[in-house]
């Protein structure tokens, strides 16, 4: 009989991206239950990866009553489902699920960090987020960060003893599908057809940004310095491709006005499929605060896209500076202008074997069966804290 291995996110949404078909692939060692909220892709998960999935409503933002019902729910689910291991991603899913998996005598209780939300929060509610983050590793039996730039930070913050640590093969949570990102694809005749439909000239460079179109993945720095780009080279477009959080991270009332207004930024909203955009692209713009171990920035190299990407953990272990891409200073409108400009001046050509460089470190069959061996190492012990 196959053990009981149980994912749990947040939403609907990281299940099915954040974790593309990782669950399909460990249903041939264990039998996989993935949990989220309710929500399309949800159901995207049991279809397309073929496991059984269980709707268990939570809430990203922090919310009491709607915590305290999520969390009895996860409870009585590992209480009747009693898995081996509970491997838990994002903040939320990761501080409940840890709880409940711990008082319903789950042996194996795994979280991966993707993220800290808390490193752009101050005064009381960053001492709240320290303290969540805190308990979901003490009820944790192994934390894995994502990234060795979140390695060196959760321990820095004296979150966790180093024992408890890992950082599984070379980062990133689900690696890379190289075979689904590749630019040759897609033909001319296909970017061709895409650049016209969006009003993109033969000539025209094109930035692109994909995630969330909210203040901390740098989205306010980097529309005013396309816009500022736009007094000297016209021929120049920006592709944004993502959805707002009005209510948890909203951006600038001024750099609404201009994503609204000037006609040579397109937003596009959240796509299924991203790489067709890559496609007709020249160069990702990714000025985010924060990141864990940001899936977008591999997507794009994968793509044949060098990235501009601020000095933070996870992008700064991806791209190498002047080789696959370049680093910036985080928050830094001046930085981020002169770094599009140079690519404006001089092309992207000087930026050599982007792809190759994906591939070596991140191919996404390498990733997944690192964290198979890491499962096969665990062993049966209730009593492990």
């Amino acid at each position: 009989m196959q053990k009981k291995l149980i994912r749990v996110t947040t939403t609907s949404g990281s299940l099915d991206g954040l974790l593309q078909n990782q669950l399909k692939f460990m249903s041939d060692y264990f039998e996989v239950i993935g949990i989220s909220s309710k929500g399309i892709r949800l159901d995207n998960v049991r279809k397309e990866q073929g496991v059984r999935v269980i709707p268990v409503q939570m809430s990203r933002s922090i919310s009491p009553f709607k915590d305290l019902v999520a969390l009895y729910k996860l409870y009585t689910i590992f209480r009747k489902e009693k898995p081996f291991i509970v491997h838990s991603h994002t903040p939320k899913a990761g501080l409940l699920s840890m709880i409940a998996s711990y008082f319903a005598k789950v042996p194996h209780r795994l979280h991966t960090v993707a993220g800290l939300p808390l490193l752009e929060t101050t005064g009381i509610k960053r001492q709240i987020l320290n303290f969540v983050e805190k308990l979901t590793y003490a009820f944790s039996t192994r934390v894995y960060p994502n990234s060795f730039g979140l390695e060196k930070i959760i321990l820095d913050h004296n979150f966790i003893n180093k024992d408890k640590l890992k950082v599984i093969g070379n980062g990133s949570s689900n690696g890379i599908d190289l075979a689904h990102f590749d630019p040759n694809l897609f033909s001319q005749e296909d970017n061709h057809a895409l650049r016209k439909e969006l009003n993109i000239g033969e000539n025209d460079f094109v930035f692109i940004n994909v995630g969330r179109m909210v203040t901390d993945k740098g989205i306010n720095e980097l529309v005013e310095a396309f816009c500022k780009i736009q007094e000297t080279y016209s021929d120049t477009k920006l592709l944004l491709l993502g959805e707002f959080e009005e209510k948890l991270d909203p951006l600038l009332p001024d750099t609404m006005e201009k994503i609204k207004n000037n006609p040579n930024i397109n937003y596009l909203g959240w796509q299924w499929d991203v790489r067709p955009y890559f496609a007709i692209s020249n160069m990702l713009a990714f000025p985010s605060y924060r990141e864990g171990f940001p899936n977008v920035v591999m997507q794009a190299g994968a793509m044949g896209l060098p990235s501009i990407v601020s000095d933070i953990n996870g992008c700064n272990e991806i791209i190498i500076n002047g080789q696959n891409g370049c680093i910036i200073p985080p928050k830094s409108t001046e930085h981020l202008y002169n770094s599009m400009v140079d690519s404006l001046k001089n092309g992207t050509s000087k930026f050599k074997n982007v792809r190759e460089s994906i591939a070596a470190r991140f191919d996404r069959s390498v990733i997944w069966n690192a964290i198979l061996a890491e499962y096969d190492s665990l062993t049966p012990n209730p009593q492990k804290k």
